[in-house]
């Protein structure tokens, strides 16, 4: 039973791991048997990129498909690994604000509206946001069920997560009444500093229940795998990190039993 739950992956803080969560969640959900689909929403093209995808001969994007110059099942890709599409991006996303303007009174609404039409064919649609909270990240929140926070263990994490919870809020308010926050996800931890510690306690106590036991340590494996294009759980099946994005995959299964 496909329920195409559909979630955002953003901060709009760059370098906390967002695309790297985005494929290594998804590869560990394709590898629990789900239908994943991942939407590739930052100009940059990475997650494209991390999934094998030559983002320089792409003939149709998600920039096509958002301002209805093709049909989204038209663009979607299959990857090498099983039970994963990506809808691919590049360069060309950058110009959606300007291209969307001239056409539409709802630019917020382009995605939701594309995706409505295959959400029914996947169990888990994952949209990896660029790391800003422009049009294209509202386009996202405003698509998605629940919106899932990748916090580095570092200096101004914090400020970072009161910045995406009042766009979250905006959002709310303006487009998508019903999003949820899937939780915060610590990435990059490293149990040997005492930074990484103090604050995955300080979100802990201040999102108890919307933080993510797992967390993702800081080991190897994982920038490895993302400079061999390959998902960790392919590249290094028992390492730390394949292991901890299996374990995340398995509590976001658990959130969906519980509700």
């Amino acid at each position: 039973m496909s329920m195409g739950k559909i979630i955002s992956i953003a901060n709009q803080k760059g370098g906390v791991g967002k695309t790297t969560t985005t494929i290594n969640l998804g590869a560990a959900l394709a590898n629990l048997n789900k239908q994943v689909l991942i939407i590739d929403m930052d100009p940059q093209g990475n997650s494209s990129r991390g999934l094998g995808i030559d983002i320089n001969a792409l003939k149709n994007t998600l920039f096509e498909a958002l301002i209805n110059q093709k049909e989204i099942n038209e663009v979607i890709k299959s990857t090498t690994y099983k039970g994963i599409d990506i809808l691919p991006s590049n360069l060309k996303l950058a110009n959606f604000g300007a291209t969307i303007s001239n056409t539409t009174n709802e630019p917020y609404k382009c995605l939701k509206d594309i995706i409505s039409k295959i959400k029914k064919q996947y169990d888990y649609i994952l949209i990896d946001c660029p790391p800003s909270l422009g049009l294209l990240t509202i386009n996202a929140l405003s698509a998605s069920n629940s919106i899932l926070i990748p916090v580095q263990c570092e200096y101004f994490a914090m400020e970072a997560i009161a910045q995406i919870l009042g766009t979250i809020s905006e959002v709310k308010r303006l487009h998508n009444p019903n999003l949820e926050i899937e939780g915060f996800v610590l990435t990059m931890y490293d149990t040997h500093t005492n930074l990484s510690n103090e604050i995955a306690q300080e979100v802990r106590s201040l999102f108890k229940e919307n933080t993510f036991i797992s967390v993702i340590p800081r080991n190897v494996s994982i920038p490895e795998a993302t400079a061999k294009l390959m998902p960790v759980s392919e590249y290094r099946p028992t390492s730390a990190g394949s292991i901890s994005y299996a374990s995340l995959a398995k509590e976001l299964l658990d959130h969906e039993q519980t509700k």
